[in-house]
C-alpha cells in the first residue's frame, strides 16, 4: 500500500521532481487502454500508479505521465474499470475514467 506523505500539497513528494514514469515493453499485447487519474505531479505517483495497475491480471505493460495525468495500460483483454479504479485508488490517487 502506498500513501501520500504530504497531504496538504496535493503530491507525495511535495511538487518536487523524484524520478520517471514506470514503463514496460508493449509486445504481444492484445489491448491498450488510456485513463485519465488525477493527483500525480511526480515520477513517484508514476511508479505508484503503475506498480497497482500493474498487479492486474492480463496488464501487460503500464506508463503513466504525471505531466498530463495520462495513464496508458497494455493488456491481453480489456480491463474492468472498477478493477483499475480500485488500482489507482490503493495507490493514493483517483481515476477520472478512460480518455
Amino acid at each position: 500500500m502506498t500513501e501520500q506523505t504530504n497531504p496538504g500539497s496535493g503530491s507525495c513528494c511535495g511538487g518536487g521532481s523524484c524520478g520517471s514514469g514506470a514503463a514496460a515493453d508493449v509486445q504481444g499485447i492484445g489491448v491498450t487502454t488510456v485513463y485519465k487519474v488525477s493527483g500525480m505531479t511526480c515520477g513517484h505517483c508514476e511508479g505508484a500508479v503503475s506498480q497497482e495497475i500493474s498487479a492486474l491480471e492480463g496488464v501487460g505493460s503500464v506508463t503513466a505521465d504525471a505531466k498530463t495525468g495520462e495513464v496508458t495500460v497494455a493488456s491481453a483483454a480489456p480491463l474492468d474499470d472498477e478493477a483499475v479504479r480500485a488500482a489507482v485508488d490503493e495507490a493514493g490517487y483517483e481515476l477520472v475514467g478512460r480518455i
